[in-house]
């Protein structure tokens, strides 16, 4: 922190007492951070693009997934390129309602992709249920995938 104010201090000092030579050169830093921030924005934005292209479905079905792993998830990747990894959490809502009960603790299961999904390829898989809040029953909730990161190959 102490040297970027240092540098902002000696930047300012010497745009006032050289201008001329100064000047140009701020250009050209100013015209280079731009051309960082756009091309920054511009990924960020693909990214949340390409995923928000996945389907991801997450149903309790205790009947087809094994006692410790009772979620059915089921990812369709619509994108024209491979998925290469994914990461989400699980949110549990009661119908209607927009109070997460899952309780997302530092020992709640991490969970992660296939690893490299083909483009408009499918992958299903049982998951194991998070911590919900005492007295709520899975059967009766509606489980999502959110805070999705992932990245795609070029």
């Amino acid at each position: 922190m102490f040297i970027g104010v240092l540098l902002i201090i000696t930047w300012l000092v010497l745009l006032l007492r050289y201008p001329s030579k100064a000047f140009p050169v701020s250009l050209a830093a100013v015209f280079g951070l731009a051309i960082v921030a756009a091309s920054v924005a511009w990924l960020d934005n693909r990214e949340a693009q390409q995923l928000a292209r996945l389907e991801l479905r997450i149903v309790y079905d205790p009947v087809h997934c094994p006692a410790d792993r009772p979620l059915q998830l089921t990812l369709k990747n619509r994108n024209d390129v491979p998925l290469v990894e994914l990461g989400w959490r699980i949110a549990a809502y009661a119908p209607g309602d927009t109070v997460n009960l899952a309780d997302n603790l530092y020992t709640a299961p991490r969970y992660r992709g296939p690893g490299e999904l083909q483009a408009q390829a499918s992958w299903q898989d049982c998951l194991p249920m998070p911590p919900l809040r005492a007295g709520y029953r899975p059967q009766t909730l509606e489980f999502r995938a959110e805070r999705l990161q992932g990245s795609f190959s070029n």
